[in-house]
């Protein structure tokens, strides 16, 4: 469909990714793994030497391959792998609580694109909007827990994205049938591919960021029902498609 034109659907609720679709996260990863090893460093020096921010990427990949049961779970795993650097180094395991609420702290400091906040709020005015999200940001952390209806994370759910159940459990959270609730997303596959396959409507957010990595749409099998490069334009859509 192209920008601005009437919708051949009823936009009754929105489902939502949030990393990278309201803020950009390879800052917050780069953040994070600082953050970790100062508190390694401080609290921890024999896990800081034994694991610096390289070895702990390695060590993290490591736990998920152990863990595949767990791979919907992004706080239990960076959790397991603290522990796991903090047992392997000598340290109290114990430790590991105190480390992950430093680096927990951190990882919801954000600081959103330019048009997101704004748009947000202009979006959450027109219909009920449920987070939607396979990692571990903390709505009321971040200060927008007033603009959703609900969250659904992978999680508590126990499936992730792209798996249509998790988005089909989202509408249920909503009240309202797939056909009728747009979700908006960044990632090909978990985002508008695993929306799809539920029967929900898709909005892909192609942001300026991500136009190296794919400068079009890349599926040849379908399109997404929207493409907006910014949040903003979702709303100008949405508010113009939707009645006040």
């Amino acid at each position: 469909m192209k920008q601005g034109a009437t919708p051949a659907f009823n936009v009754q609720a929105i489902t939502l990714d949030l990393d990278d679709t309201l803020w950009p996260f390879a800052p917050i990863g780069e953040r994070i793994e600082q953050v970790l090893h100062h508190w390694f460093l401080q609290h921890a020096p024999k896990a800081a030497q034994q694991f610096p921010v390289t070895a702990m990427r390695r060590l993290r990949e490591r736990v998920i391959e152990r863990f595949p049961q767990k791979s919907h779970d992004a706080s239990w795993l960076r959790h397991k792998g603290i522990e796991i650097a903090l047992t392997e180094s000598g340290h109290d395991p114990a430790l590991a609580d105190a480390a992950y609420a430093a680096f927990f702290a951190e990882r919801n400091r954000v600081d959103f694109y330019p048009d997101a906040h704004a748009a947000l709020q202009r979006i959450a005015r027109r219909v009920p909007v449920c987070a939607l999200t396979n990692g571990n940001a903390d709505l009321t952390a971040i200060g927008i827990t007033r603009y959703f209806h609900s969250q659904v994370t992978a999680r508590e759910f126990g499936k992730a994205k792209p798996d249509p159940a998790i988005f089909l459990h989202a509408c249920q959270t909503l009240g309202t049938p797939p056909a009728n609730t747009l979700h908006i997303g960044d990632d090909i596959e978990a985002d508008i591919t695993g929306a799809r396959h539920a029967g929900l409507k898709t909005c892909w957010l192609h942001r300026e960021d991500a136009r190296a990595r794919h400068p079009a749409w890349p599926r040849r099998d379908f399109i997404p029902d929207l493409v907006f490069s910014n949040l903003a334009q979702l709303a100008d859509w949405l508010e113009a498609a939707t009645p006040s």
